[in-house]
C-alpha cells in the first residue's frame, strides 16, 4: 500500500564517542582543580583600564566647556569635574567622537580605537585626575604614527594641566 520501506532506528558500525564525559571525570585536568578561568578579553581590559567610559551626551557637552588643545590628530577636551558642582568624583573618565565628516563608519570607528588605544597608553601617567577627557577625531589621526598620537596626547594633557 505504501512505498515506505520500514528502516531501522539503530545506527550500523561503531559508535562515535559521546560528548559528556564519564563518571571517572575529564582526564584533560586535574581533579580538584576547580573552575576553569573564564577571563576572556573583557575581563584582561576591566583589569587594565585606566578610565572610566564617558557615555552620555550632557557629559560631551559640559566638557566643552572645559580648555582646549587642538593637535593634528584630535581636539583634546579637558573638564575638572567640581565637588562645588555636586558632581561625585569618579577618577578619571575619557570619551571618544568623531564627526561624520571624517568618513564612513569603517573610518570613524578605526579611528576611534585608535584614539582609545592612546588613551589607555597615555592616561594613566598623564591623565588629569578628577577630570573628564573627550578626544574628537581627526583625518590626520588615521595615518598618523601611532608612537606621535600618544606624544600628542601626553603633550594636549600637559597644556590643559597648566
Amino acid at each position: 500500500m505504501s512505498d515506505e520501506a520500514d528502516l531501522s532506528t539503530e545506527q550500523a558500525g561503531a559508535r562515535a564517542p559521546s560528548r559528556v564525559s564519564g563518571a571517572d571525570g575529564d582526564a584533560g585536568r586535574a581533579q580538584g582543580a576547580g573552575e576553569p578561568s573564564r577571563q576572556g578579553p573583557h575581563e584582561a581590559e576591566r583589569v587594565t583600564r585606566a578610565f572610566t567610559v564617558i557615555a552620555a551626551r550632557k557629559d560631551f557637552v559640559a566638557a566643552n566647556a572645559g580648555k582646549r588643545a587642538p593637535t593634528p590628530g584630535f581636539v583634546l577636551l579637558v573638564r575638572v569635574r567640581g565637588k562645588n558642582l555636586g558632581e561625585v568624583s569618579v577618577g578619571v573618565r575619557a570619551g571618544f567622537t568623531v564627526t561624520k565628516k571624517i568618513g564612513n563608519a569603517v573610518v570613524r570607528n578605526r579611528l576611534k580605537r585608535r584614539l582609545r588605544a592612546a588613551a589607555r597608553a597615555v592616561l594613566p601617567v598623564a591623565g588629569i585626575a578628577d577630570a573628564d577627557h573627550v578626544l574628537i577625531g581627526r583625518t590626520e589621526g588615521l595615518t598618523r604614527d601611532f608612537a606621535t598620537l600618544k606624544d600628542d596626547l601626553a603633550r594636549a594633557l600637559r597644556r590643559c594641566a597648566g
